[in-house]
């Protein structure tokens, strides 16, 4: 046997897949030491703080070693795998005692970190020993919104009903399971193996319908067991054991939610924040969303009660410019922007996401129409980027899809303003002198009170209602 020098082992680091993330998740590896690999091929998925990336390896050789196991989260920088090349991959393939076929370079997708599509090539991978070890009995709670505009959130797929014998599941193959990122993730929450789901999408992907039917499919050893009591609900492997787990689930904070949190204290503690309220009759605004429905310019679009409160919030800003800045701690500068990226929250199965609108502020009604249907498609697929969560400088949450009437956001950091939406009710109302059923919703605008003051928060959000309530204001103001 060839006995290999170090420089002939290349260790492939876990890369910065965003703008100055500092660690990730290994959700999934998909070779095995031993495995030939090859420049542009996908060795495994992570998981950062803020969107589930595929990394490619950037050379060809064999496999050495994994140097850590899936779910540990693993600094920027830090070595994940070794790769023997030249003359050291003959070597580390030497003792491997089945044949490894050296596998093609993968064709139609390019050697970067964000947006790998759903791969076309037939390359072979060595299935893995054993399935995943199930998670804890605990599942996502967050539904995609189906409607940021809205009344009500979208109800989540029903599982596939079992009224008919299950599936026979997959052969388990050395192909990888077809499926998108958020998939993944739900599969691994409850402790699915996509390897077993029986695909249903397009091109043999499997859906999130997929993953529930299999949950809901009865197992054979279970069906011929004699009825006892429940068990207890399984506990995560990396949770402590010292707690009752049929009266309490220990969730790992980690990912998006740990971003979230870690960003949200930081926001709450060092920005004093000040929060105002508005109620304001938007009846006239519902009326001209039916009738831009109808408009052949907004054909194909996606026209709602959001995409008038955003233009609505991009004007008020065009009048009180001041209100899009941001506090410079450093150089202890207050910093206007002459652009708007506006940010539009949207709950996700993995967490809160707020992706912006770069230069909104540039865009035609139709413009911003298009860019807030393919934000939300974005989204609905977990293919949001990390570049598309940077740079934000104002942001709306509609809370109005869950049914509340209004709330207290906290401010995204670096940023000096966000609008909360309610929900849009028919509600009593004053009207021309007489109580008439009219849509009334109420707005939250939280500020930065060391760079906005009272008179110009108010402002702004006057500005709001008062395009909201006469939407033909939007033609003089704009």
């Amino acid at each position: 046997m060839t006995t290999m020098t170090d420089s002939s082992v290349r260790e492939f680091k876990m890369p910065d897949v965003g703008e100055g993330l500092t660690e990730a998740e290994i959700l999934k590896w998909y070779v095995q030491p031993g495995d030939t690999v090859t420049d542009g091929q996908v060795v495994c998925e992570v998981e950062t703080a803020k969107a589930a990336v595929e990394l490619p390896i950037p050379y060809d050789g064999v496999v050495r070693e994994l140097h850590f196991p899936e779910g540990t989260t693993v600094d920027v920088g830090t070595s994940i795998i070794a790769v023997a090349v030249g003359d050291g991959a003959a070597a580390a393939a030497e003792p491997v005692q089945e044949a490894v076929a050296e596998e093609p370079k993968p064709e139609g997708r390019q050697p970067v970190l964000v947006g790998y599509g759903v791969s076309t090539s037939s390359t072979k991978r060595r299935p893995r020993k054993g399935a995943e070890a199930p998670a804890a009995a605990q599942t996502p709670t967050a539904a995609i919104q189906a409607e940021l505009n809205g009344h009500g959130p979208a109800a989540p797929a029903a599982p596939a009903a079992p009224a008919a014998p299950a599936a026979p599941a997959a052969p388990v193959t050395g192909d990888r399971p077809l499926a998108k990122p958020p998939v993944r993730k739900l599969a691994k929450d409850l402790g699915v193996d996509l390897a077993t789901v029986v695909p249903s999408g397009p091109d043999g992907i499997i859906t999130r319908e997929d993953v529930h039917a299999a949950v809901a499919a009865p197992e054979p050893a279970q069906a011929a067991a004699p009825r006892s009591e429940p068990a207890a609900p399984a506990a995560s492997p990396s949770a402590p054991t010292s707690y009752d787990t049929t009266r309490e689930t220990r969730i790992p904070v980690k990912g998006v939610r740990k971003a979230t949190a870690a960003a949200m204290v930081g926001s709450a503690f060092t920005a004093p924040h000040v929060t105002e309220f508005v109620t304001v009759d938007v009846t006239r605004t519902m009326k001209l969303v039916e009738e831009l429905k109808q408009d052949k310019e907004y054909t194909g679009l996606r026209v709602n009660p959001l995409l008038l409160i955003a233009k609505a919030l991009l004007v008020a800003i065009k009048r009180n410019p001041d209100i899009n800045a941001s506090w410079d701690e450093a150089a202890q500068e207050i910093v206007v922007k002459h652009y708007v990226n506006l940010g539009i929250a949207a709950a996700t199965p993995r967490g809160l996401i707020v992706p912006n609108i770069k230069d909104a502020h540039a865009q035609t009604l139709p413009q911003l129409a298009g860019s807030l249907g393919e934000l939300v498609s974005t989204a609905r697929e977990g293919k949001t980027s990390p570049a598309a969560m940077q740079g934000g400088t104002v942001t709306i949450t509609n809370v109005g899809v869950f049914g509340v009437d209004t709330g207290t956001p906290i401010l995204n950091p670096g940023e000096s303003a966000i609008l909360a939406v309610g929900a849009i009710k028919l509600q009593p109302w004053v009207h021309k002198g007489k109580v008439k059923p009219r849509h009334v919703t109420t707005l939250a605008l939280s500020f930065d009170h060391r760079l906005v003051d009272g008179e110009l928060g108010s402002k702004v959000l006057a500005d709001v209602a008062a395009v909201l309530e006469q939407p033909k204001r939007l033609i003089s103001w704009a």
